[in-house]
This record gives structure tokens, sequence and C-alpha cells, in this order.
């Protein structure tokens, strides 16, 4: 973390609030990068950033705020919204794309009550490493499909999930953490792991056996998916059209 910056994080349930301060240039966007990355990856109902004690001395370094709301649209599905820019800082937000990406608010109450308005459904769990997670995998799709009136997706959701829990168990062999997510037009299937090695394809597999199938399955029924580092493992997510 660059001595030029600080940063405090406040769980303000449903609300997660970081509040910047330094100056913010090329060099110390990398530290905010990796300070929103960290709440990101707290898997939070929503994110307010306060930027009111941040000097921007360098325009183009707001960028770092697009890029972690990007992320945060696909995984972990959080709404993002900024808050208290000083005057010149929010001249440039209003002029650049970033205003298209993540919105801004004048201040920090403004900013949670509209983060808190976007808080999305989500079932999460702690799954360990064993043939039985699989079978939980499935009982936690159908749960949250049941409860969020999607039944049509339990089928393909279970799939997806068991592929990547079993992957998980197969090549992690950590505890991992399983979230599911209703952010419309979508349903979002995660699992965080301890690994930090790539998420692999199964070539060959039994098919009687649980999982198994790999990622190809995974990229057939799914929109889109993708895998981050996340702490010292890996995220992987996939998403699924929820019309």
């Amino acid at each position: 973390m660059s001595t030029r910056i600080s940063y405090e994080v406040r769980d303000e349930s449903p609300v997660t609030v970081v509040r910047l301060a330094g100056e913010l240039d090329l060099s110390t966007m990398r530290s905010v990068h990796a300070v929103l990355d960290g709440c990101l990856t707290a898997q939070p109902d929503a994110l307010v950033v306060d930027l009111g004690r941040l000097d921007v001395a360098d325009p183009l370094a707001l960028s770092v705020f697009a890029a972690a709301a990007r992320r945060a649209a696909d995984w972990p599905a959080v709404p993002m919204v900024l808050c208290a820019p000083p005057p010149a800082a929010a001249a440039w937000l209003a002029e650049s794309t970033t205003c298209r990406v993540v919105p801004v608010r004048p201040d920090c109450a403004e900013a949670t009550a509209l983060a808190g308005a976007g808080v999305v459904p989500r079932l999460r769990a702690r799954l360990d490493p064993v043939a039985d997670a699989c079978r939980r995998a499935r009982e936690l799709v159908t749960d949250a499909c049941t409860r969020w009136n999607i039944p049509e997706l339990a089928g393909p959701a279970a799939l997806v999930l068991t592929e990547l829990v079993g992957n998980a168990v197969r090549h992690a062999g950590t505890p991992m953490h399983v979230t599911l997510t209703l952010r419309k037009p979508y349903l979002r299937v995660a699992v965080m792991d301890g690994s930090p090695a790539a998420a692999r394809a199964v070539a060959d597999h039994n098919p009687r056996a649980e999982g198994g199938r790999g990622l190809l399955l995974v990229r057939e029924l799914t929109q889109r998916w993708g895998t981050v580092p996340a702490g010292t493992g890996k995220v992987v997510w996939a998403m699924l059209p929820a019309n």
C-alpha cells in the first residue's frame, strides 16, 4: 500500500463503505485498485467508495473506479457507488466514461441509499473438499431457484455449479465458498477456493462420476464465465440468463 494513500473500511450493513484519503495518480491507483479488489473479494452486498478526502493529481487515474465497477458487475455482482468527490474530481468524472459505469453521488448518505437499493438476492455456503460437496451444491441451487422463483434454471445451474465445485474438490483440495446471486438478467454462480492455480478442464472422465465433465460443459450452459484471483486463491464464476 502506497504511503500516499490510506483507507478505512466500514461495514454499514447492507453496505460496505471504503473511505480513501491521500493523493491519487497513476502510481497510487494500483494501491487503490488493490483496496477495492480486497473489498470485492469479501463479497459485500453493496460497496460505496467515499472520495471526500482524496486529492486527484491525475484525472486519468480515476479510471481505476470504472475498472473496479466492471469487475464487480461480473463477479461478485456487487452494486458500487462513488460519493463526495472534490469539485475538480467531480467535473473530471462527469466528463469521463466513469459515470456511465459507476454512479456518482454528492454525499455518502445518498450514495449509501442508492447502493442499498441495489442489493440483490444472494445465497452463500462454505463447503469442504469432499465428495459430498457436489450434492450439497445441487441442494443450494434448488433452494435458491425455489426462493427466487426461477425453477427453470435449477437444472442447468445445478450442472454448472456441480462442475465448478467438483473441479475445486479435485484440483484445489481446499475448503471453498459457494455463492449464488440473482442480479437480473443473470443468475451468477461462483466458487472461491484457496488455490491460486488456474481452473483446469478435464480431458478424460468417467461419465458416471460426480462432475468431471470440466469447463466445456460450463461454456455450453452459460452466457459467459471467468476466473479471477481472490486473496491467496481464486474465484471461478459463471452467468446463466435469468429473464
